[in-house]
Formats: C-alpha cells, structure tokens, sequence
C-alpha cells in the first residue's frame, strides 16, 4: 500500500452495495490505505455520520478524504483517479475518445440497466426488480431474457479483449466487476447458466476474481443472493 494514512481516507458503505464496492476496489487498485465504516442499510435511520457528509442524497457510498466528503460512486472514482495520479495506476484512458465510451457504458449500466430508484433504504434495480419480483412463469421468463440481453450487450462492448480497458483491468472493468457478486443469484432464480448465454462475460469475471482488489472486496455471492432473497420476499 501507498503512503497515505488511512485516517485521511474514509469510506462509509454498506457490505452490499455494488457501487459502493467499485470504490474499495478504485482504492485497492491504486494501492491506497482506507478506514472502512459500515453503513447498515437494513435499518431505515441513517447515520449522523451519512447525514453529516451526504444531506442531500443521504446516500452511500461516500469517500472522505480528509475530513470532505466526495458522493455518488462515478463522481468517487473521478475524483480517486485524480488525487491519486503521479506515480499511480491509472483507472480511466488516457485516450478522450476511450474515456468518453468508458462514461457512456458506466451511465448506461447506473441509469438503464439497474438504477431505477430509491425505495425506503435500498436501492432498487429496473432489470433485476422485474426479474426478481415476477410472480408469474411467463413475466420471469421476459425479465429473464431481457436480463441476459442487456448483459449479452456488455459482452459485446468487452469482445475479445481480457478487460474492458483492453489489455489492463482499468475504470470500467472497476465499475462492472461488483455486479457479477449478483450473478450467481441470477442464474439460481432464473435456472440458467450466465457461462453459456454470455462465455465471454464469464470468463472476465474469473480474471477479475484474481486479481487481490477485486477478491478482497467482493462479498460471497450466496449471501448476496439471501439478502436480495430477504429483500425481494423472494421464498
């Protein structure tokens, strides 16, 4: 780890959000030491910590880098970019061009995908809600192929390439890798197999899973799939 003491850098999350993940693993990437501060988002009172640093969304996760807060995951990892350039791995492209598609796939997958907004403290997912929440065999099975749709569309953008930065695990390989905690829950409740629909997507998660940022932020995906399970009313 780089020298930066870690009382100096603070992140406020909740073991299971996914965008609170990509800034752990932003910092592990850049090697930077952190306090790490756990919010409970099973219980509906925030913190005073949260409501001291994000009143306006209420929100995790939050970076506090000596003592000011920085919100909103994309805005984090910017920011964590930046402060942490010289001498540092770098997460976005140096390419304008490749940096603006990086953004664009990262909105796409915030605002299309999965967020679609916030109800009592957890967030809840367009696609996923749908699938998740289906009652009957006939609405499962369309949430459930256009789940695999929209994930067969990110495999398209990643190819052949071993990341989605290309040859190096960069900013948009960041901002994916902590949904594939899901993953797992998605083919116990839809009864397939994501290595068959989407083998490419599959075998990135595995070269994510390897590398130490990733395997040491990442919680175990049975037990994301109970707390989604709990959360859903899913039997």
């Amino acid at each position: 780890m780089r020298e930066a003491n870690s009382s100096s850098v603070v992140v406020v999350d909740f073991w299971g959000n996914g965008f609170g993940m990509r800034v752990r693993i932003a910092l592990e990437e850049k090697g930077i030491k952190y306090e790490y501060r756990e919010e409970d988002l099973t219980n509906p009172q925030r913190s005073q910590l949260v409501l001291d640093m994000n009143p306006v969304r209420k929100s995790v996760p939050i970076l506090i880098h000596q003592g000011q807060p920085v919100c909103d995951s994309a805005a984090i990892l910017g920011y964590i970019d930046e402060t942490w350039k010289d001498g540092f791995p770098s997460l976005l492209p140096r390419d304008p061009y490749d940096r603006a598609i990086a953004r664009f796939w990262t909105h796409f997958l915030d605002n299309k995908v999965r967020l679609l907004k916030m109800i009592s403290t957890f967030l809840v997912f367009s696609t996923q809600a749908m699938f998740l929440k289906s009652k009957s065999d006939r609405a499962k099975e369309e949430s459930k192929n256009e789940l695999i749709g929209e994930l067969k569309q990110l495999e398209a953008v990643l190819g052949d390439e071993q990341y989605f930065g290309g040859a190096n695990f960069g900013y948009l390989d960041v901002v994916l890798i902590p949904f594939s905690s899901m993953f797992y829950g998605y083919e116990s409740h839809g009864n397939f197999k994501l290595e068959e629909e989407c083998p490419k997507l599959s075998a990135w998660v595995k070269r994510c899973l390897a590398r130490d940022s990733v395997r040491k932020v990442l919680p175990d995906s049975v037990e994301m799939y109970e707390l989604h399970k709990k959360f859903y009313g899913i039997e």
